[in-house]
This record gives structure tokens, sequence and C-alpha cells, in this order.
């Protein structure tokens, strides 16, 4: 049995970076793949991509809908994660938002309006007023170097786990 003597256990922060990045991926806008994960008491609340509305063409089908240099076609990530809490009932009031990349103006503002008291980034953005209004409103900013971008399982190293047959 191999052993990974390398890994490293990922903190807290660490571990919810990753899962923005993961969720990024499903992001239907080329000009840019954000993911955001809500987290409470080490809980995820909800998890948000940027993409169309519901039941629209993608942007990475028909091209992006550009107005002022923003994608307008494109509900952002944190955007996307506020509104799935709002569907559940779930209250984001103290709760800490794990993005890929610095918030627009207008997600800053709803993340504030959300009651979010930290945000954790690894990337900035390019025309964002996000900073001022964190700081006006009291929100943490934690900026954060991007986590590894490699999933570690190695299911070779498990001995409980047994890969399918047609894996092997």
């Amino acid at each position: 049995m191999e052993e990974n003597k390398t890994y490293k256990r990922p903190s807290w922060d660490e571990y919810f970076l990753k899962l923005a990045m993961l969720i990024s991926e499903r992001a239907t806008c080329p000009r840019m793949h954000c993911g955001c994960v809500l987290v409470k008491n080490k809980q995820i609340l909800a998890t948000g991509y940027n993409g169309s509305i519901p039941g629209d063409v993608h942007c990475e089908d028909v091209g992006c809908y550009v107005v002022d240099n923003h994608c307008i076609r494109t509900i952002h990530a944190e955007m996307n994660a506020i509104l799935q809490c709002s569907q559940h009932g779930v209250s984001t009031q103290g709760a800490s938002a794990y993005i890929t990349n610095m918030p627009c103006t207008n997600c800053a503002k709803a993340l504030i309006a959300a009651g979010i008291k930290r945000v954790v980034i690894f990337s900035d953005y390019h025309a964002t007023e996000a900073e001022e209004f964190f700081k006006i409103a009291g929100v943490e900013i934690s900026r954060l170097k991007i986590p590894d971008r490699k999933i570690n399982y190695n299911i070779d190293a498990f001995c409980s786990a047994v890969k399918f047959k047609e894996d092997k």
C-alpha cells in the first residue's frame, strides 16, 4: 500500500476556497469563471457560479451580452449563492463567503445586505468598489494564496477502497 507522506490536510479556508474553485467549473460565461461558497459555522449554506438566468441561453453557446464592458446575461456567483439561500429559507446572517475573485460592486453590496461578515478570496476583480463598501460595512476581507489546484485522492492508498472492475 502506498502512503502519501507529502499530503497536507487543507485548512478550513483552503478547503472552502478549493470548493469555490471546483464550483466555478460550472460557470457558463467565458469572460470569468467564478465560484462562491457561503459558509456558517463550518457548514455550507449554498454555492453559486456565474451563469445565465434559468431557461436562457448560455454565453459559452451564443456569446456574451456585453454592456459597458460587463456581461449582463450572467448572474454572478455571489448572487446565485444568495438567491439559493433565499429559495430555501436559509439565513446568511453572520456567514462567510468564499469566492474565487473579489466581488464586483453590486455583488459586494448584496453580500453586505445579506449579512455576510467575512469574504475570503484569492484574486482581485478588474473594476470594483467592493473593498470600499466592505470597509464601510465592517466586513472582513481575507486575501489568501490560491489553494493547490490538485484534488488529493489516492484510491490506491486506502485499504478500504476498491476500484470498480472496469477501472482496474
